[in-house]
């Protein structure tokens, strides 16, 4: 065994010079990687300072840098474009977005983001869809629908800006439909339909009309940014065969506010078959005072199903004086009615 501690002593030299000469490549490879980034950034620097200028010239109107920035190096069109989009996110006046457009077109960088569509790289998918939303080019609005199926979350997300910015009216549908898809970013999908402006309920009314079957996304969506020029559509929405497009309209009604009519469909639904509409026709009558017996019919439903009872006292609560009559003649009982009603009178007793 004593004859074999030489070949270990060797073996343990082996080892070590390996050990020794592996730290000293990664060293090197540290290096060599921190020089380059070093070098990357520096060369950027310089290629800013150099296009910046031409860049401030050509969105101020000068055809003669447009021309320099469209026959200057392909492989500096990219960072040339960073210089002119960036901007659009912080500043988004309709001449600076349509100077930049015309500016990219003229260098030939549409096709590329059109390629980078089709890049395995989630990242550069996400680049390109960002570029079409801030340049608002609505040629490209039905790969900015088709990328919402995308399955990397931050690619989907970038549709949906992309499409808040472009404020396309033909992809409306395609966001009503996404709605609820938890797939998508909850402030997103919101931010896209209101990036519609005021007249987002009437294009969700003529969608409506011409596509009945979609009817409960229509009814969802009004629920978030609806006016009183949806009132009417509502309230012959509550007539609906489909439980679920009864409940949604009801909802909608609450976020819309009540006139004489709706306040009466809504009083009309409270005795509805199914416990969600009921319980929706409920939660419309919030706060409403000025007609019919809501209170009182309120009150009947405190001992209901337990969402449609909630909602019943929910609303009587802001109901003003005829409300809280209601919640105190209940309060005594030992039911679930009594416990509702006390529970409401204490929330409320602050606030008298």
């Amino acid at each position: 065994m004593t004859a074999n501690l030489p070949d270990v002593d060797r073996l343990l030299q082996v080892l070590l010079w390996i050990s020794v000469c592996i730290a000293f490549l990664a060293v090197c490879a540290l290096i060599v990687e921190r020089t380059a980034f070093a070098l990357l950034a520096a060369r950027r620097r310089h290629l800013e300072h150099r296009y910046a200028p031409v860049v401030a010239r050509a969105m101020a109107g000068d055809d003669a840098a447009a021309r320099a920035l469209a026959a200057g190096r392909a492989r500096h069109r990219l960072m040339v474009a960073a210089l002119l989009i960036t901007p659009l996110i912080d500043d988004r006046d309709p001449h600076r977005i349509a100077r930049t457009r015309s500016l990219i077109e003229g260098m030939a960088l549409v096709p590329v983001a059109q390629s980078y569509l089709r890049s395995w790289r989630w990242s550069r998918r996400a680049l390109a869809l960002r570029v079409f939303g801030l340049l608002q080019i609505r040629d490209q609005t039905p790969a900015l629908v088709a990328a919402l199926d995308d399955p990397n979350p931050d690619v989907r997300a970038a549709a949906l800006d992309a499409l808040t910015d472009i404020g396309d009216p033909a992809a409306l549908q395609a966001l009503v439909v996404r709605l609820h898809d938890s797939s998508l970013h909850r402030g997103r999908r919101l931010g896209a339909l209101t990036a519609f402006g005021p007249d987002i309920d009437r294009f969700l009314l003529e969608l409506a009309d011409v596509d009945p079957s979609n009817r409960l996304n229509y009814a969802r969506a009004l629920r978030l940014c609806g006016s009183d020029r949806a009132r009417p559509a509502l309230c012959e929405w509550v007539h609906d065969t489909r439980a679920d497009v009864r409940a949604a309209s009801f909802e909608a009604l609450a976020h819309v506010g009540l006139d004489d009519r709706s306040a009466a469909l809504a009083i009309e639904g409270l005795n509805d078959q199914e416990p969600t509409a009921r319980a929706m026709a409920a939660h419309a009558l919030h706060g409403w005072t000025s007609s019919g017996d809501a209170a009182a019919r309120l009150a009947e439903h405190l001992d209901d199903v337990w969402i449609v009872a909630v909602r019943a006292a929910q609303s009587l609560q802001t109901m003003g004086p005829q409300g809280l009559a209601m919640l105190q003649a209940h309060a005594s009982r030992p039911d679930l009615a009594g416990l509702l009603a006390r529970q409401m009178l204490w929330e409320a007793a602050p606030l008298c």
